[in-house]
């Protein structure tokens, strides 16, 4: 890179403010396995923030298979809510027969420890996981997903609003990412 001049495009990072609160540890089941031997057996989830000139901060939150390292289903909106989270599931389970014993891992925000998540997840016979406090790595794929969506797509654009942030975002995800971005890890 230094031959040709190329240089890579690095942004300083949004750091959303912790709360002073005390959050309950719960049970790591994934524990940093993220190896399946097929589809539709661990997944995980999590949210990212996009900035938008008008709308000011908006919000993903992501669901991936971990055998193909798909994105199985998102949602984005203007507000960080139960709902988000509860929404990029509910698209997630479109096309998958049966939900129960999926293990759903996910950090420890209010959105994912919510009774109102817990209830769904129940309700879909779903086995959920969470990320040890303060320790990305735990989800480290999804993590990863949302480093590679910025890198590669957000912070190369400002986006107007909402709606136009919304499209770029589908594109990127249907049409690159989903199709070309991700490799199915080879049974060896």
């Amino acid at each position: 890179m230094v031959s040709m001049g190329l240089r890579s495009i690095v942004v300083k990072k949004f750091r959303p403010h912790s709360s002073k609160s005390s959050v309950e540890e719960k049970e790591n089941i994934l524990n940093r396995d993220f190896k399946a031997t097929g589809i539709n057996q661990k997944w995980c989830a999590d949210i990212t923030y996009i900035n938008t000139i008008k709308d000011g901060w908006t919000y993903l939150a992501t669901v991936m298979d971990l055998y193909s390292r798909k994105i199985i289903g998102y949602a984005y909106e203007t507000s960080m809510t139960t709902d988000l989270v509860a929404k990029s599931l509910d698209n997630a389970c479109i096309n998958v027969k049966t939900t129960k014993g999926i293990i759903l891992h996910s950090d420890l925000g209010t959105q994912y420890t919510s009774q109102k998540f817990q209830d769904l997840l129940a309700k879909k016979g779903m086995i959920h996981s969470y990320s040890r406090k303060g320790n990305p790595y735990d989800n480290a794929c999804i993590e990863s997903f949302h480093s590679i969506l910025k890198k590669e797509e957000v912070n190369h654009n400002k986006y107007v609003d909402f709606k136009t942030a919304r499209r770029a975002i589908f594109e990127y995800i249907e049409s690159w990412y989903n199709r070309k971005g991700f490799m199915v890890p080879l049974m060896i």
